[in-house]
């Protein structure tokens, strides 16, 4: 399995929530989009353990299995299509997420996240 990581997942797992342990201890790939890393060292920079929390980040990060998604040219077709559908549908989700599901998207992997607003994408598979 081949997941994409949101953020409240990753916090899951440095928290020790079972099940998020066991999804990416049985995950063969790990991928971190770019927008997730940036909201994970936003939120360290506010926080009281900022220098911490970067150092479990960068050991996470140097895992063989966790890879960083980043944005491309292809990425943005994937956003518009997706952008739209949500339009069309009523059901907007916030713009880093759906950057998140457009990478999802284009890479083929399935999203381990707890965020609702996903269910909004039938195409996006979740864990």
């Amino acid at each position: 399995m081949r997941v994409a990581l949101d953020i409240n997942r990753y916090v899951d797992f440095c928290r020790g929530v079972p099940e998020a342990v066991d999804v990416l201890q049985k995950a063969r790939a790990i991928c971190l989009p770019f927008v997730v890393l940036g909201e994970l060292r936003a939120g360290f920079l506010c926080g009281q353990k900022s220098r911490e929390n970067e150092r479990g980040l960068t050991r996470f990060l140097n895992s063989p299995r966790v890879t960083i998604l980043c944005a491309d040219e292809q990425t943005t077709h994937h956003y518009a299509a997706l952008f739209r559908q949500l339009r069309d549908q009523g059901t907007p989700i916030p713009t880093n997420d759906l950057w998140i599901a457009a990478l999802v998207a284009q890479h083929d992997l399935m999203l381990f996240a707890r965020d609702q607003h996903f269910d909004a994408l039938p195409q996006i598979p979740c864990v």
